[in-house]
């Protein structure tokens, strides 16, 4: 898959489109993107995603924060796997946001894209305030001389697949609901930096993972999940804590925190990535740090049990 950045000289062989935001690349967009691979295939042709970056939302409503499933790095990790052609980013900024709906298929999708076959999710809108949707695209594309497909949405026991129901259900701690809409394991991805050791201290050493700085991930609720841990090409169960470890601590500053089963070694300034496969429980202030540590081998065992029965 080649990476682009959208401009005057982009030039691709019989270009099929689609176009979003894409967060979480989730099981709708799949539906979407294997129908793009069969067009292109079936028109001799290259497939395209064409996104936008920063989110459209974050650029608009800066002071309503917006937190995303995927960064722009994962993102592109999710359409590699797809074996897409071409990813093209396209900056988003408040002046574009004005560009009328017509406008964007003619300067865009029509003369900078040279598009071919349109395809577009069940609900997809475009344009100045949102303004664009399939029914505008179709009527504005005559003479351009590509086809607009629409695909359905797609359902888990009859309800459509969202970007913002994934983030509610993740926002719940039903990471089992979030995964099942993804169609894989919901994750992120920091540095192991040190901390104030008092995991290892309670028996149960951990890794403290600071996220990039500037980061717009959206963690999962509060509380003690149990994940797969993937270090240096190794992975390793774990049972991961995100939240402000009221039991030690009187700070309002959330906190993650993986403990690695069956793991010796030095993790310090390594790079570390985090699948979640279930909540275990809220995060809870206990009397004292033995009380702690008793529901810490508690977790340990319950998480043990649940990838033993996987």
């Amino acid at each position: 898959m080649i990476v682009h950045k959208l401009n005057s000289e982009f030039r691709i062989h019989t270009p099929v489109v689609t176009v979003g935001t894409f967060d979480g690349v989730h099981l709708g967009h799949a539906q979407i993107l294997q129908q793009l691979i069969k067009q292109a295939h079936t028109l001799g042709g290259e497939s395209v995603v064409l996104t936008f970056y920063p989110h459209p939302r974050t650029v608009l409503f800066p002071d309503m924060p917006l937190y995303l499933l995927n960064t722009i790095e994962e993102k592109i990790d999710r359409f590699e796997k797809f074996n897409i052609d071409h990813f093209v980013i396209l900056p988003f900024s408040v002046e574009f946001s004005k560009l009328i709906s017509c406008d964007f298929i003619y300067q865009i999708l029509h003369k900078q894209l040279n598009t071919k076959h349109l395809i577009v999710g069940y609900d997809h809108r475009f344009g100045h305030d949102r303004q664009g949707d399939v029914a505008m695209l179709k009527q504005c594309t005559q003479g351009y001389g590509f086809d607009v497909e629409r695909v359905e949405a797609f359902n888990i026991e009859g309800v459509p697949v969202s970007s913002t129901k994934i983030r509610h259900a993740l926002e719940n701690g039903e990471i089992s609901r979030a995964n099942a809409m993804l169609g894989y394991k919901y994750g992120l991805r920091g540095i192991v930096t040190h901390g104030e050791h008092i995991g290892h201290e309670l028996g149960f050493p951990t890794a403290n993972i600071e996220l990039p700085e500037n980061n717009s991930k959206l963690l999962p609720k509060n509380g003690v999940y149990a994940v797969m841990i993937s270090i240096d090409n190794q992975n390793f169960n774990g049972m991961l804590n995100i939240g402000t470890r009221p039991t030690v601590s009187d700070k309002s500053e959330i906190n993650i925190e993986a403990h690695l089963f069956n793991f010796d070694g030095n993790l310090y300034g390594k790079t570390i990535s985090v699948e979640f496969y279930d909540y275990i429980r809220p995060e809870i202030k206990f009397l004292n740090k033995s009380e702690l540590r008793n529901q810490l081998q508690t977790d340990k065992e319950q998480i043990s049990c649940f990838f033993g029965n996987r």
